[in-house]
């Protein structure tokens, strides 16, 4: 029973000298404030879950204390999609060991995926994304991950689990079920050549914080091939988000991140939700948390305004474009959604392994489809292909 796993939430916040407007959600959202009242997940889409998880912080140390914090603004807001679709389970009870605390949390996951409910992780380190991507395998569910992040956190094959190296675990995990890794956001002046050739030699997608800022919409096709979004908080500048060790001059801006957030919202296909690094100790008058709170209303509002438009499930609702480019032996089809306005590629799926046949699709944007319509393989493309063979 999840229960066990989750200690109840201490509300001080909502005393009667900081009493709660009537329309907040503190109000509305259930949640664990006491033993035996676990919240039920009867039309839940969305479950916070804290996580008081330090151990793997390589230079953050008090991001442990974030997720009340957070907890303390977001609950003060007032959503304009249903209230009662968000359950929040309390806080993570700590492991005794740094591993303890993944399997707790991939034990959680694995129990919110089948419901269709999302795990919005808060607080901690972002190693804790290992233990949500763990969630996901002990289902043998292949998945996309994106970060948000200005590094890529691959470290060494022979390094321990933490913040600065969880990525290289999971992708040297056995079995693995990652398929695709996009990073969002790096600044190259923190992200080694060797890093940036092993991304390359595995076809995963990396983007510079210089590029997705030129146009914030071309996030959107990458974050909505994501399964699981880790958002590390010193991806936004300093003086925007300055409850970060890491945090720096250059950055997302605040809007920005909200923007990320709302598109993963609005995917289909998202299913899981992790936002770390968050240090109260060094924040500024709640500055970060207040951020962090309109970023996870963003996300939220995005999830109340999904399309459902998933490809194929109604041939009427969609367009269809083939387009010959001389460099290749096939077409590449490309499908627009006449709800969303949304594009995907079309992968040879004749090509793919049985356990990769859910990512036939890929998402794009119609930027794609201008390239391939100048003959020319649009990158993403190319890099889901050759996973693919």
């Amino acid at each position: 029973m999840l229960e066990a796993y989750f200690r109840p939430l201490e509300l001080s916040f909502l005393n009667e000298e900081q009493a709660l407007p009537y329309d907040a959600l503190g109000n509305h959202v259930r949640m664990y404030h006491s033993e035996g009242h676990f919240p039920d997940f009867e039309g839940a889409k969305i479950a916070i879950i804290g996580i008081g998880e330090e151990r793997g912080s390589v230079s953050n140390k008090g991001c442990s204390k974030g997720a009340d914090a957070i907890r303390e603004k977001f609950y003060r807001l007032k959503l304009h999609q249903n209230p009662q679709s968000i359950i929040d389970l309390g806080n993570l009870k700590v492991g005794h060991s740094l591993e303890d605390t993944y399997a707790a949390i991939a034990t959680v996951v694995s129990e919110l995926l089948p419901l269709k409910v999302i795990p919005v992780v808060l607080g901690g380190s972002q190693d804790v994304t290992y233990g949500h991507y763990c969630g996901y395998k002990k289902l043998e569910q292949i998945i996309n991950i994106v970060s948000v992040d200005s590094r890529f956190d691959l470290g060494k094959p022979e390094d321990p689990c933490n913040s600065d190296t969880f990525l290289g675990k999971i992708i040297l995990e056995q079995p693995n079920y990652l398929f695709n890794f996009s990073n969002i956001g790096y600044q190259t002046y923190f992200v080694g050549t060797e890093s940036v050739q092993l991304m390359n030699k595995l076809f995963f997608e990396t983007y510079r914080i210089g590029q997705i800022r030129t146009d914030i919409t071309e996030a959107e096709p990458i974050v909505r091939n994501a399964d699981l979004l880790t958002f590390d908080m010193g991806a936004i500048r300093q003086s925007d988000a300055p409850g970060n060790a890491m945090a720096s001059p250059n950055g997302f801006y605040g809007e920005e991140a909200c923007q990320v957030m709302m598109y993963a919202g609005l995917s289909d296909k998202l299913s899981g939700l992790g936002i770390y690094e968050y240090n109260p100790m060094l924040d500024r008058e709640g500055q970060t948390a207040h951020l962090i709170a309109q970023m996870i209303w963003y996300f939220a509002e995005g999830i109340g305004n999904r399309k459902a438009d998933a490809p194929l499930t109604n041939q009427q609702n969609y367009i269809t474009y083939r387009v010959a480019i001389s460099d290749l032996e096939n077409e590449i089809t490309f499908i627009k959604s006449m709800k969303s306005d949304r594009w995907w590629m079309k992968l040879p799926v004749e090509l793919s392994k049985n356990r990769y046949m859910n990512q036939h699709l890929m998402p794009c944007s119609y930027k794609d489809y201008q390239q391939a319509c100048s003959d020319e393989v649009p990158e993403r493309w190319w890099s889901a292909f050759h996973k693919l063979t």
